[in-house]
């Protein structure tokens, strides 16, 4: 319960101790088989500031047996309900001397299988075959995210900073946010920590100075039937 109402009043939570060194180990090792070979991909995106596998879930699905272990579905279950699945997932690398930095934003956007004319979708964009979309803000509010940290993420290294409960006022522009008068809060997460936030929460992402690699894949849920025939284009159900 307490994890509960710490996501609805701060749009976040963080819970250490998800995944043991033996679950870690396992996923880095997967993860490397496969990005040795296939880094020549659409969805692997590599420079000398980030390396990104987009649609990680379906490009390496080997991961998600130790991705979906019992702490984390008994989170889950215990947070949300089970009937949440999966609509999209990222998996960053953040190399030692990264100078990638992501500024102030909220998640607007999901992922979807096509583009149609519907009421109050809007802000559409293609990349890659990709569509996306701007839902009603209702979709947004209902979803959820799972950062599953594979190394120990700090302030030094590009660990994400929030603006406390900035998720339960809606749609917003971040210069109309007085940032000085907000509770900011950097999440720092230890190795095998997972971090939930609300896509609604503004989020930003510091350079790396402590030249320590920061890898996390990010997951995100609905629970949400898209209406006219629209789907989520990862839509993927959890066992």
């Amino acid at each position: 319960m307490e994890y509960i109402n710490e996501i609805n009043s701060e749009g976040f939570v963080i819970i250490d101790n998800v995944y043991d060194e033996n679950e870690i180990k396992k996923l880095i090792s997967i993860i490397e088989n496969v990005t040795k070979n296939k880094t020549d991909k659409t969805t692997f995106r590599k420079s000398e500031d980030l390396f990104a596998i987009r649609q990680f879930h379906k490009e390496i699905p080997e991961t998600l047996d130790y991705i979906f272990n019992e702490n984390l579905k008994d989170i889950i279950k215990s947070i949300f309900d089970e009937n949440y699945f999966i609509t999209k997932s990222i998996y960053f690398d953040k190399p030692e001397k990264s100078n990638w930095f992501v500024a102030y934003h909220q998640d607007l956007t999901i992922s979807v299988d096509k583009k149609l004319e519907i009421e109050n979708f809007e802000n559409w964009t293609t990349k890659q075959n990709q569509f996306a979309v701007q839902p009603p803000k209702e979709i947004l509010e209902n979803n959820f995210t799972i950062r599953i940290h594979i190394d120990k993420t700090t302030k030094d290294n590009g660990a994400l900073k929030v603006i406390n409960n900035s998720h339960s006022k809606g749609i917003q522009r971040i210069e109309n946010i007085e940032i000085k008068k907000e509770k900011e809060t950097i999440c720092e997460v230890e190795k095998g920590g997972v971090m939930i936030m609300k896509p609604l929460l503004f989020h930003a992402s510091n350079k790396t100075t402590n030249n320590e690699r920061r890898r996390v894949i990010h997951i995100e849920f609905s629970n949400t039937e898209l209406p006219d025939g629209l789907e989520w284009s990862e839509k993927t159900k959890l066992n």
